[in-house]
């Protein structure tokens, strides 16, 4: 468990630390329009790799998969911070993804290999999210003032010692255990590339949905394509005699409504966790570390609201709920942070972020563990894979339908601003939020404006309005969202009635 844990650390703070950089990251190298990409890549690449790995752990054991994600992971993280270019980076965290990916889809499942039973799984699962909180925790602030003092480049290369001393305890002492006893370890490879290729189509044709327009046909091509790419992928793993994500699974209702509950929780917290960093550096004009402390509250919260979880768990008559309990929570504050502005006090900044973490902290686990009860022990690893899967994926539409949304109102808005500005440089400087959080930018800005007579700080006030006015529709559609899954999560069925292990498929 000590080494799951440094593995879940290397996971978490990955997922915090980097978005507290990102903004210093686009004014160094200048990249505003790949923005949603750093995540985007990371994400797509993560979730194909987990409904691999989840699958190849049910067959050969995970810990094999857990030693070569910890390296992979390590050296991508390398290559991260040694990125010149947005470009490189992009490819560098899709690196990261596979090793990611890996990890999440053979850590996650080593927990029911060491404790069989879901109630004792329970109690040993309050350990894990509160590893997976304190890094959490950790991240933002450490993100931000790595980035004030050493650089946006150190929070990369703070994977380094983590990696380094997981992977010693991992090969020493997590069990390598093996769930199946057949002599048929097959596995679908074409399935798994139809995976990527759909992944891929989905995140391409979402990210191209906002600089196409609805109008454009070629637009409707994409999507046409990537129902095609999706719908092959499918009728194969209907047909495959080992697919990589087994239909049989989804006979349970409960499968197919904690997926769906994963992939809209996935969307709201990407989007949340994500665009905070950029609300409060480039709409409020806060620094990176004052930044990182608001939004430390948020996953904090997510911690305790873990360990109360796994207290509460084993002693409720109808667990299930609390997952829509925690939704009702989440709901509110998601509308709190829809209507922060520059002028609200910090403290209720932060009191914002924290109720959101307490109520994810109340969904995140529970997810995990209601569908390892609802599925035979042989499909344990690939059931675990498939609700990170289905997060990663509604992660990976969240960050493109959020760049989208905030790209369009802040075009819009900005357009009205610059209206009677002929000066093309002044209005290239405002083409993205870039010039909000690169100090070069406004210095310029500065200088253009005064023989022209214009006020560079009223411009600027107005550009950092309008980037606040995109991010809060954002979160305004991810209260949306939060309703749309409290009406999913009241439809699940009882947890108590799952927990006597199903037997084996097959």
């Amino acid at each position: 468990m000590s080494g799951i844990c440094l593995v879940m650390m290397l996971i978490a703070l990955d997922q915090t630390v980097v978005g507290t950089a990102l903004p210093r990251v686009v004014a160094e190298l200048q990249g505003y329009a790949l923005y949603p990409w750093v995540a985007s890549a990371y994400l797509m690449t993560n979730a194909v790799m987990i409904a691999i790995t989840g699958r190849l752990g049910d067959l050969y054991g995970r810990k094999p998969f857990v030693l070569a994600a910890i390296v992979l992971f390590t050296l991508a993280s390398v290559l991260c911070g040694m990125s010149q270019s947005m470009l490189q980076l992009v490819l560098a965290r899709a690196l990261q993804g596979i090793g990611g990916g890996m990890l999440a889809g053979a850590a996650f499942a080593s927990v029911s290999d060491l404790f069989p039973d879901p109630m004792q799984r329970v109690r040993w699962q309050a350990m894990l999210s509160a590893t997976f909180g304190i890094a959490t925790a950790m991240g933002p602030a450490l993100g931000g003032w790595l980035t004030e003092h050493l650089g946006w480049r150190s929070v990369f290369y703070v994977n380094l010692p983590i990696g380094l001393l997981a992977l010693p305890v991992v090969w020493r002492y997590l069990p390598h255990v093996l769930n199946h006893d057949g002599d048929d370890r097959s596995i679908d490879w074409l399935g798994a590339v139809l995976l990527a290729a759909s992944f891929c189509a989905i995140l391409f044709t979402t990210e191209r949905i906002g600089i196409m327009g609805l109008l454009n046909p070629w637009l409707w091509a994409m999507l046409a394509g990537t129902a095609l790419v999706c719908w092959l992928f499918i009728r194969h793993q209907r047909r495959s005699r080992a697919p990589i994500i087994p239909p049989r699974l989804f006979i349970e209702r409960a499968v197919r409504q904690l997926c769906a509950l994963g992939f809209l929780t996935g969307l709201v917290m990407f989007v949340l966790i994500f665009y905070a960093p950029l609300l409060l550096q480039g709409g409020f004009g806060l620094s990176p570390n004052t930044a990182g402390v608001l939004v430390t509250p948020l996953l904090v919260s997510i911690t305790i609201g873990s360990i109360i979880n796994g207290r509460l768990v084993p002693r409720l008559p109808q667990p299930e709920k609390l997952i829509s309990w925690g939704l009702l929570v989440l709901m509110f504050g998601a509308a709190m942070l829809a209507t922060l502005n520059h002028a609200t006090p910090h403290w209720l900044m932060s009191l914002g972020f924290a109720v959101c973490g307490l109520s994810l902290g109340f969904q995140l686990p529970n997810l995990t563990l209601q569908v390892q009860a609802a599925v035979a022990r042989t499909d344990v690893g690939v059931a675990s894979a498939l609700i990170q899967m289905t997060r990663m994926l509604g992660s990976m539409i969240g960050a493109s339908a959020a760049g989208m949304a905030v790209d369009l109102r802040y075009r819009q808005q900005v357009s009205e601003l610059l209206v009677g500005v002929s000066n093309h440089e002044v209005v290239r400087l405002f083409d993205s939020p870039q010039l909000l959080v690169r100090t070069q930018d406004q210095l310029q800005l500065t200088q253009l404006a005064a023989p022209l007579g214009l006020d560079a700080h009223a411009m600027l006030d107005g550009a950092r309005a309008a980037l606040v006015s995109g991010i809060h529709l954002a979160f305004a559609a991810c209260v949306v969202v939060i309703v749309v899954s409290y009406f999913v999560a009241r439809g699940l069925p009882p947890f108590v009635s799952t927990l006597a292990r199903k037997p084996a498929a097959g």
